[in-house]
């Protein structure tokens, strides 16, 4: 190839080649063309601190085309895919649902409160084998519809000044009787799987108590609220939501439209559970945790947690008679006890 050649050649490259970086290399077989296609910042070079341009395709594999063959256990590790496949599931049976109120209610109860309690399980970072947490709520959940609850209602209602006040009363009077009726009493039954499972755990070994039993305070942190979770359901669709649907149907003779307020009475109610019924047992729950580390002050620290919990929800359900201000303020303070105690918890856990 001629001079006059390779300077046609070069001057048409210019011409045509916009990316920086193209070039032409004068060889003694002749000239060769150079294109940058592009700057990879992994191809760094440590010893010179310039970058490599890339002068070749990177082959397409079948992992690239198809990723999910590639990253399985990345999939359930850090994509959420369980929860996301759960979703799914809860969505297309609120759709099949439709039209039948009482199965779609409870289809978006439990989804609502698995959510929240999802949340709170992320933030105690232990793993908790599934059937322990459901067996928690579905535990509670038997207490509420079982002899024992008259046993309670009894003696909390009856012997202790639980029952609320009628006619004209003042937020003290109140307070008073949510403290006893609501606090003490509700706390202490939601408490029932958490001691359960603690007296089951002096059977076994250390090992078996970290995983399956309490051992530590995040373990009643979650168990708490697991138990929390069975309350409300119950509490919510057997008790609220039924007595809010029979009255506005008769009062307004619309059974539409009571049917509407009861979904709008039970989304709030168990999305709230996060900052009202987990909040308050899973509170409990620390001090129960902490108590079996430190059993010379046992009695101390469980009477502290029993009492600080239920005054939390004695506040919280007296709160209402006054403003929804103060509502809120209550449940995020609350919610941050409950965070709180979390956080404390991550200090000494063993995290098994």
């Amino acid at each position: 190839m001629s001079h006059d050649e390779i300077l046609c050649l070069a001057t048409l490259f210019r011409f045509f080649c916009t990316t920086k970086g193209d070039r032409i290399q004068l060889t003694k077989d002749g000239p060769q063309f150079v294109f940058e296609l592009e700057t990879n910042p992994e191809t760094t070079l440590e010893t010179n601190h310039r970058l490599r341009p890339r002068s070749q395709i990177t082959s397409i594999t079948l992992t690239k085309l198809l990723p999910i063959f590639s990253k399985g256990n990345d999939l359930w590790k850090k994509a959420y895919l369980f929860p996301g496949i759960l979703t799914v599931g809860f969505v297309v049976m609120m759709f099949a649902f439709l039209g039948q109120p009482q199965l779609f209610n409870l289809t978006i109860s439990v989804y609502i409160s698995l959510a929240a309690y999802y949340f709170v399980y992320q933030l105690c970072g232990k793993n908790k084998p599934w059937w322990v947490i459901l067996g928690a709520a579905v535990f509670t959940a038997a207490t509420l519809r079982s002899p024992i609850l008259n046993l309670f209602l009894w003696f909390f209602y009856k012997v202790l000044p639980g029952t609320a006040p009628t006619g004209q009363v003042s937020f003290i009077s109140v307070l008073i009787a949510m403290f006893f009726g609501a606090g003490l009493m509700e706390e202490l039954l939601k408490a029932l799987p958490i001691f359960a499972l603690w007296f089951m755990g002096l059977r076994f070994g250390k090992k078996w108590r970290s995983r399956f039993g309490i051992s530590e305070p995040l373990d009643g942190i979650l168990i708490g609220a697991a138990s929390a979770v069975g309350f409300t359901l119950t509490e919510t669709l057997g008790l609220y939501v039924p007595s809010i649907v029979q009255s506005i149907s008769n009062q307004a003779g619309s059974l539409e439209i009571a049917e509407l307020t009861g979904l709008q009475l039970l989304i709030p109610r168990v999305l709230g559970s996060v900052a009202g019924h987990m909040a308050y047992s899973g509170y409990f729950g620390y001090f129960i945790g902490l108590s079996i580390m430190k059993p010379s002050r046992r009695w101390q620290i469980l009477t502290i947690g029993y009492l600080s919990s239920a005054l939390l929800h004695a506040l919280w359900n007296t709160s209402a008679l006054v403003s929804f201000w103060l509502l809120a303020i209550v449940g995020g303070i609350s919610y941050a006890f409950l965070v709180a105690a979390i956080l404390k918890a991550h200090s000494f856990s063993s995290k098994v």
